[in-house]
């Protein structure tokens, strides 16, 4: 019985882990991940403008989700 119980416990704070470590780290990975786009953007572009370029990835990532 007592097995079972820190089973329990421990998969109910593994689970509470994931989800706050989830939300924190959301907005980085966002942003990285636009970055990466604006770099890739840079590299395949004859003309490079960042701005357009960050705007244009941006609405990219929102497309993704």
């Amino acid at each position: 019985m007592k097995n079972k119980t820190k089973n329990i416990i421990l998969l109910i704070v593994g689970i509470a882990f994931l989800l706050v470590t989830r939300t924190m780290f959301k907005e980085h990975n966002l942003k990285k991940t636009i970055s990466a786009c604006i770099v890739a953007e840079k590299q395949t572009s004859e003309s490079f403008d960042p701005v357009k370029a960050k705007k244009m990835c941006e609405k990219r990532m929102q497309k993704i989700k």
